[in-house]
């Protein structure tokens, strides 16, 4: 029996209505996770704990209950041992991410997926395709930085002893039967399995924790694992510029000054601060260092004035360097005397500006 846990206030989702982000829902393959009002919700009884969706997650918002990949990276990364394998070592190797595969293939040199197992799995329908998404784009990209690495699939099919599978964790075998000897190892606690065990939808809320930690904005331990993993080999000769539509897990971004209304929605629900400004609001900074391409900024841009560049140069991920989107003016406001960003001569701040439009309809004054 398998559970997984949704971090509500690290949910894309959860900044905005807008977002479109249903990542996790399609890559689910037992439904057990849909998009339901703004969160996803969880049916427990139907998760078999594949971690597809933690994979695919641009903001490490799901997590499995008994499969830390962050653990499993500094685990793997220690051993000699190359091979990923659901019957080996991973629930599904689609629980790591493409940033995975290149900061364990840099380290390693070749890694060895064993997709034996895929013909007939029961996730294989969504899990398969995404897996070998994932290993073309990683050999890619490690073909773009000039690292000796490699991400070779390969038909296996790995299988343990019978004395390994007597010892084998929940994580690995979560198409096993539920028994009592199973439920104490989850880690957190019987209540918990109980919890999994029920056949009802599980949905999510913002609470104020939550709220907090939309706040708390900061770098991903997948993307601090790869720049981690590339400090330790040698830069590329050259810095290639790639296709941008290729990488699924950051972005290089435009900005149309012209048409931008300076609102600052794009950057305050940037859930990583990849967008920011300063306290005066004069400006749009872009750090692709912590781009997770949620697509999130273009979602609530009503103007539609943020774009995505169709290439990526490489420089970024050994040099990343912050780039400057736009520059506002800064005036104070006539009205409320608040500085803000003044476009197009425009006297009043946004928010007086529609208080002033607010009245006047409610005057039935008729703009001339």
């Amino acid at each position: 029996m398998a559970g997984i846990t949704l971090n509500a206030g690290s949910c894309v989702r959860a900044a905005s209505k807008e977002s479109t982000c249903t990542l996790c829902e399609v890559i689910c393959p037992t439904e057990a996770i849909k998009i339901t009002e703004m969160l996803p919700s969880i049916n427990l009884s139907e998760c078999v704990g594949c971690g597809g969706c933690v994979g695919v997650c641009p903001t490490e918002a799901l997590k499995l209950d008994e499969f830390s990949v962050t653990e499993f990276f500094f685990e793997f990364a220690a051993e000699e041992e190359n091979l990923l394998s659901c019957r080996k070592n991973l629930p599904c190797i689609s629980v790591l991410n493409v940033e995975h595969l290149i900061a364990l293939a840099s380290l390693k040199g070749e890694l060895l997926l064993d997709m034996g197992h895929c013909s007939g799995c029961a996730v294989a329908s969504t899990c398969e395709p995404q897996i070998r998404a994932n290993a073309e784009e990683a050999d890619y990209l490690l073909e773009a930085m000039e690292i000796d690495g490699s991400v070779t699939l390969k038909d296996i099919r790995y299988e343990e002893d019978a004395s390994q599978n007597e010892q084998k964790s929940g994580r690995r075998g979560f198409f096993g039967a539920f028994t009592l000897k199973n439920a104490v190892k989850v880690k957190s606690d019987f209540e918990r399995e109980v919890e999994v065990a029920t056949d009802e939808r599980l949905e999510h809320t913002l609470g104020s924790e939550d709220i907090q930690k939309m706040r708390n904005k900061g770098i991903s331990d997948k993307r601090k694992l790869l720049f981690t993993a590339l400090k330790r080999v040698e830069k590329p000769s050259t810095y290639h510029v790639v296709d941008a539509n290729e990488l699924s897990f950051t972005s290089q971004k435009l900005l149309d000054a012209d048409s931008c209304t300076a609102c600052q929605m794009c950057y305050r629900v940037c859930p990583t601060g990849a967008l920011s400004s300063d306290m005066k609001n004069s400006k749009i900074d872009f750090d692709p260092l912590m781009c997770v391409k949620c697509h999130l900024c273009h979602d609530v841009c009503e103007p539609e004035c943020l774009t995505l560049s169709d290439s990526y140069s490489i420089k970024e991920f050994f040099e990343p360097v912050i780039q400057r989107l736009a520059t506002f003016k800064i005036r104070q406001c006539d009205e409320c005397g608040t500085p803000y960003a003044a476009l197009k001569g425009k006297r009043l701040c946004y928010r007086c500006e529609i208080e002033e439009q607010e009245a006047r309809d409610l005057w039935g004054i008729v703009d001339e």
